[in-house]
């Protein structure tokens, strides 16, 4: 009998990645979403609106070896994974790599108020992390990490992502350049001398440690980011190459000049995570940036052509305008 397996999100960029893993990994997936959708083939799928009474209950039915949450968001969604734990063989939960604080108490969700923080590099899971409590997402990811943590019976993993990216994103940070080479700008300005790094998350690779993880179930914390940082530059190189398209990045030093430069990587410190755990369970990740991201960007090419609805804080990076005339200065 094959393993049986319950996404939560299964709709979601993470939800179809684990999805298709486990499923060429003789499992049985059932994907749960709130509604319909096409799953990949061999997936299973069943309607899921985590707001109603005991709707996780009637998901796992008669129970499930594995179950997945890729949009666990608070302690009550915690609450609700608990409340069916004993019909559950283990647990994989995604979380964030913005729970950590720095030495000075700063955080990622607090940087406007506080400062930026300055992690070390590379940031290891033990890195302290802000107080659980409702007021920010990573406090709120913090108060679900930590319920789970203290009380689950059942093995609960813990994945803290970076930039995650894959086909099927709704917060399409790649969308920054593709428009731009869609557009035909030849001259993109970056903050921070093009050099932030925020580290990424293939979903593709998100993917493979959930596999791995789910074949040695046990109660810990893992980051799941890409083998390698990439600085803005190298990403925004990165996607010119999949389009075979050319174009000049301008280094702008320190933040965004009249909001000229800003793109969705933009960070003054890097954010860079270590992977030693995940690397000692036998994990190895299956791709890298520069080869995964042109699907991606096909996949968030064909959404915007489709109308989607992408974030406000990717949409309002566009001011070609301001852009043309901060260049024009420069030349000047």
């Amino acid at each position: 009998m094959p393993r049986t397996a319950l996404i939560v999100g299964g709709s979601g960029q993470i939800g179809r990645a684990v999805a298709s893993r486990l499923v060429s990994d003789g499992w049985r997936v059932i994907a749960a979403q709130r509604r319909p959708f096409d799953a990949a083939p061999g997936v299973e799928t069943v309607r899921l609106d985590r707001g109603e009474d005991e709707a996780i209950a009637r998901a796992v039915g008669a129970g499930v070896d594995a179950l997945i949450d890729t949009v666990a968001y608070d302690e009550a969604h915690a609450r609700q994974l608990l409340e069916v734990q004993g019909d559950v063989g283990a647990f994989v939960v995604i979380s964030s790599g913005s729970v950590y604080r720095d030495a000075e108490g700063r955080t990622l969700d607090e940087a406007g108020e506080t400062g930026f923080p300055r992690f070390p590099e590379p940031i290891g899971e033990d890195q302290p992390t802000t107080a659980p409590g409702p007021r920010t997402y990573s406090t709120r990811k913090v108060a679900l990490e930590q319920t789970l943590l203290q009380e689950a019976t059942r093995p609960v993993t813990i994945l803290r992502p970076g930039a995650v990216y894959g086909p099927g994103s709704t917060q399409p940070r790649e969308w920054f350049f593709v428009k731009r080479i869609l557009d035909g700008r030849r001259v993109v300005p970056l903050a921070w001398g093009g050099a932030s790094r925020f580290h990424t998350s293939a979903t593709a690779n998100i993917a493979e440690l959930v596999r791995v993880v789910l074949d040695r179930p046990a109660t810990r914390v893992l980051n799941a980011v890409d083998p390698e940082a990439l600085t803005v530059s190298e990403i925004g190189d990165a996607i010119a190459a999949s389009y075979a398209y050319e174009w000049r990045l301008v280094p702008i030093d320190g933040p965004p000049a009249g909001g000229v430069g800003g793109h969705p990587w933009g960070i003054p410190r890097p954010i860079v995570m270590d992977m030693t755990r995940a690397a000692a369970l036998g994990y190895r990740p299956v791709t890298h940036y520069r080869d995964a991201v042109g699907e991606a960007c096909r996949s968030i090419e064909a959404a915007a052509a489709a109308g989607a609805a992408f974030p406000d804080y990717i949409l309002k990076l566009f001011d070609y305008a301001a852009e043309d005339a901060y260049l024009h200065a420069l030349r000047k």
